[in-house]
């Protein structure tokens, strides 16, 4: 009973990979109930060379997801030209969030409003981009 439950609870929720969502608006409802922030990530997995430096040396790295993780619900909102369906689904959501080039990150309150955005590569490194993020979270606090 208890893992029909969890399958149901999780049907609306989808990952890409370890730690990361994929809707934006399921995240935003997940950080409401947590009162968590939301990173986003808008990447181009398969085109982008900044984007897929930073899943290398970044994104995909354990040290990086288990520590945002703590802090921040996780979404990646992947363009990848391989994947027609997929491109053509998220380019709405970079429509909808006004993104216009990637890699890019949008950081949301738990109230569901921005607060920060900026390049992702130009915090190359597991440890600057958590120092970013912190950085931001200490400027939302303020306001």
């Amino acid at each position: 009973m208890t893992t029909a439950f969890a399958l149901v609870a999780l049907s609306g929720v989808s990952l890409a990979g370890s730690g990361w969502m994929t809707d934006v608006d399921a995240a935003l409802a997940k950080a409401k109930k947590e009162k968590k922030p939301v990173m986003v990530e808008f990447t181009g997995s398969d085109w982008c060379p900044p984007c897929i430096m930073m899943h290398k040396k970044v994104f995909s790295k354990k040290a990086f997801t288990d520590g945002a993780s703590k802090k921040y619900i996780l979404v990646k909102i992947d363009i990848p030209k391989a994947d027609k369906a997929l491109y053509k689904k998220n380019q709405k959501v970079l429509k909808k969030y006004k993104v216009s080039g990637v890699p890019t990150v949008l950081l949301f309150g738990d109230n569901g409003k921005e607060f920060s955005r900026f390049s992702a590569s130009q915090f190359p490194t597991v440890k600057g981009f958590l120092a970013q993020l912190d950085t931001e979270h200490e400027k939302k606090d303020m306001d």
